[in-house]
């Protein structure tokens, strides 16, 4: 199959209907990770047809469960992800792409340009030292760190009644038993994303 047939069979599978432009700029979004890729060093995942599920379907299978965001930080985002597609996914909600490494911040800032997303902005700054006067209603992040330090990090970030959404692999037990009584876990959701055999969990926390 070619990368536009992978990405709609995962796209369908997902239930996460997008049109026939947010697919086309979710297939140049991981051309220009490709370009980059090979003097930036943005992801371990080189090859295109990879990047289709380990990127692009990895990030949106959260999309359901953010369907009340309308403003969303990606902590630690790397090369946009899961920031990037979930802007392309959801041109209503406002996304920040926040990473203190100047050159990914750099590849961010020139595929939101080129992708033509008004909806996301870059940031380059350590996520403890950033001080946004706007709050956001949904934090999240991908492979970042520990549950733990995640919370203690971020937490300044969200807005009264905001969640905390960290991406995982297994379930982690161990990371959710070290968690300060100040972080509340809502739910631990199972997710399948299409092509990829690995476990993949959302974490939802709460603060109080």
């Amino acid at each position: 199959m070619s990368l536009s047939e992978d990405l709609v069979a995962g796209l369908a599978a997902l239930g996460v209907p997008l049109d026939t432009a947010q697919q086309q700029k979710l297939l140049d979004y991981i051309a220009l990770i490709v370009k980059w890729n090979k003097v930036y060093n943005l992801t371990a995942v080189r090859e295109p047809e990879a990047m289709i599920a380990h990127h692009l379907l990895d990030s949106l299978a959260v999309l359901p469960h953010l369907s009340g965001a309308r403003r969303l930080i990606d902590v630690g985002s790397g090369a946009g992800l899961p920031g990037i597609p979930l802007a392309i996914a959801r041109p209503d909600m406002n996304v920040v792409l926040l990473d203190s490494n100047h050159k990914k911040a750099t590849f961010m800032r020139q595929a939101c340009l080129e992708l033509g997303l008004a909806n996301a902005e870059v940031v380059c700054e350590r996520v403890e030292k950033w001080q946004p006067q706007d709050k956001f209603d949904a934090v999240i992040s991908r492979a970042y760190s520990e549950l733990k330090e995640f919370v203690r990090l971020s937490a300044h970030l969200a807005a009264k009644g905001g969640k905390l959404y960290a991406m995982k692999g297994l379930y982690p037990v161990e990371e959710i038993a070290q968690l300060a009584a100040s972080a509340k876990v809502e739910a631990v959701i199972a997710l399948t994303v299409p092509g990829l055999e690995a476990q993949r969990h959302l974490v939802m926390m709460k603060l109080a």
